[in-house]
């Protein structure tokens, strides 16, 4: 029987978390079969408990992602006319590069450049138009910055595309299921990749959402994924993972991906959180429009880093930027 291990953050914790900010003493000991039962985290297993408590790659930027006193920043630009949130507003190369400038000055510590947008619904976007859209930016900001970038793509050639123009890591939603050839461009490039769950294209992912028990299944995918990654040549350390929020997942599914998110350390890789504006805070918090989510986003990103999230992949980062330092400042 296979047994998952929830460390239960905790401010005066005996243990770090991943080697970062959060602590914590006590586990939940989760199974399929089972009622949860506690126990110290001096009980578990010293392979998984070395995976709870290691420090986490820097991942190519000049801080680790663990010993930061907060996470990073992801922050989005979209150069798509039908991305959910932000659909058309930076599909020229004036306003990307005019938007990536704000996001580097709003203190962003990674950028994220996508040219398909994989909301609920969208359609596929051709291969070459998905290179047009995306290159021009990455090249506009690799001219006056060194900021980490990365890809946000499903193909192997966009990303090969990107990683020479500049781009420094791949974020993959489809965790190399999409395209057979993306994990020898990763390995060969020796990136960083961000492996997401999904549990389907995302034209259909919304319209069948089921799961045995969604936290447990979504660890196994993504456990899944990096052993698939490893076993192609991906190392270890370059390997983050991301849960999905909000893709092929309702109400009930993203709530309980967000208070079991700690679960995730246990895969021994950054933990990626992208949940901005996404429709679930819409649907709790009244607000219709993706661009009035931002508080709400704001408050999942701080449950996130609650929880040791090293990456929050954002929109609004100004305000995200300001609200971890105020968070780090008052956990002394």
């Amino acid at each position: 029987m296979t047994l998952y291990y929830r460390p239960l953050v905790e401010e005066q914790g005996s243990h770090v978390l991943a080697g970062g900010w959060c602590r914590f003493s006590k586990v939940e000991v989760l199974s399929r079969y089972g009622s949860a039962e506690l126990i110290s985290a001096d009980e578990v297993p010293k392979d998984i408990l070395y995976r709870l408590t290691s420090v986490r790659s820097d991942l190519g930027t000049s801080t680790s992602t663990s010993t930061k006193a907060r996470p990073q920043v992801m922050g989005i630009l979209n150069t798509t006319p039908d991305s959910f949130s932000d659909g058309g507003q930076f599909d020229s190369r004036a306003n990307a590069r005019a938007h990536a400038a704000r996001l580097m000055q709003e203190g962003a510590d990674i950028i994220d450049i996508g040219g398909e947008s994989t909301r609920p619904g969208a359609d596929a976007v051709a291969l070459e138009e998905e290179i047009a859209r995306t290159k021009p930016a990455i090249l506009d900001v690799r001219q006056v910055s060194s900021v980490p970038l990365s890809i946000d793509t499903r193909k192997a050639p966009v990303a090969a595309a990107a990683l020479d123009a500049g781009v420094d890591w791949i974020n993959d939603v489809s965790s190399l299921s999409f395209d057979s050839e993306m994990a020898g461009v990763a390995a060969r490039s020796g990136a960083p990749l961000c492996l997401m769950h999904a549990p389907s294209d995302p034209k259909t992912m919304q319209q069948n959402a089921q799961y045995q028990d969604v936290l447990l299944d979504v660890y196994d995918y993504l456990a899944a994924r990096v052993d698939f990654a490893l076993s192609k040549g991906v190392l270890w350390h370059n390997i983050i993972v991301d849960p999905g929020i909000g893709f092929g997942k309702t109400l009930e599914h993203n709530l309980a991906l967000l208070r079991g998110l700690a679960l995730f350390h246990g895969l021994g890789c950054p933990v990626l959180l992208g949940a901005s504006r996404k429709r679930f805070i819409g649907t709790i918090s009244g607000a219709g429009k993706a661009q009035d989510r931002m508080a709400g986003s704001v408050a999942v990103a701080l449950a996130g880093a609650g929880q040791g999230a090293q990456i929050l992949r954002v929109h609004d980062v100004r305000e995200t930027v300001q609200a971890l330092k105020v968070w780090a400042a008052v956990r002394g």
